[in-house]
């Protein structure tokens, strides 16, 4: 039987070593995801109402969660691993010893004009504490059609080696969702697990046409963008963002 996601002890995953590794600077697949997310969310029709948005599964990466910050009045992060809660809160109770690290994540978001303008002499963390807050969950229990705009990035794809959690996990984000709340997702292709400070973590390789496929009977206007680098993240594993309009909770697929 696959690794499924209760299988996993969270509580032994390593925020620290994981953002080190992975957001100490901006990479070049980084760059490509948060410039495709703001251009697509810097469009998007937001309620007339304060906008809520949704992070779900952060653990040590905040860019998601900065995507929303500036076009909402509140964001909420719900992450599953209780390591990545701790970390995820000591960001929000001591921000100026952490707030210059996001800067470069931070003002590639300041370069869309619907950005900017909202974004004028605030510093990162100090929204992060402002605006988020950061909630123990699991993606399975999410509430149906709460939020009005949602991120999830490498999450469905790595809490598993199970594809059923997979297609399940990409359904209860999406019905999270209203209705034609628009989204950004991302994913690894090909991964089969990856390891974190020397624990080994379940993935599900998953490709392009498995996400479009996912996707397709739970959201509109989908466009599933491949991510190309030079120096992948990982040998053999890449990289691909997807990004829609929920349908919401209507569909039973």
């Amino acid at each position: 039987m696959p690794t499924r996601n209760n299988d996993v002890d969270w509580n032994t995953f390593q925020p620290r070593a994981y953002h080190a590794h992975n957001y100490r600077s901006v990479r070049p697949d980084d760059l490509q995801i948060v410039r495709a997310t703001r251009d697509f969310f810097a469009t998007a029709n937001l309620p007339s109402h304060p906008a809520r948005g949704l992070d779900v599964g952060a653990g040590a990466n905040l860019y998601p969660a900065f995507a929303m910050m500036p076009l909402c009045e509140h964001v909420d992060l719900v992450e599953h691993s209780p390591a990545n809660v701790r970390w995820l809160r000591s960001r929000q109770s001591r921000w100026r010893r952490f707030d210059h690290g996001w800067d470069e994540f931070w003002q590639l978001y300041a370069e869309r004009d619907r950005y900017a303008a909202a974004m004028r002499g605030r510093r990162p963390l100090a929204e992060f504490r402002a605006k988020a807050t950061v909630t123990q969950g699991s993606i399975f229990d999410l509430p149906q059609q709460r939020w009005d705009i949602g991120t999830m990035f490498f999450v469905a794809c790595s809490l598993s080696a199970d594809r059923e959690e997979f297609d399940r996990a990409v359904r209860c984000f999406t019905r999270a969702l209203r209705p034609d709340a628009p989204f950004a997702t991302a994913f690894m292709t090909g991964s089969d697990g990856y390891d974190v400070d020397g624990v080994r973590f379940p993935a599900v390789p998953v490709d392009t046409v498995i996400v479009e496929q996912t996707l397709q009977p739970l959201a509109t206007d989908v466009k599933v963008v491949p991510i190309d680098s030079e120096h992948p993240l990982r040998p053999n594993v890449g990289m691909v963002l997807a990004l829609g309009h929920s349908r919401g909770a209507s569909t039973k697929s």
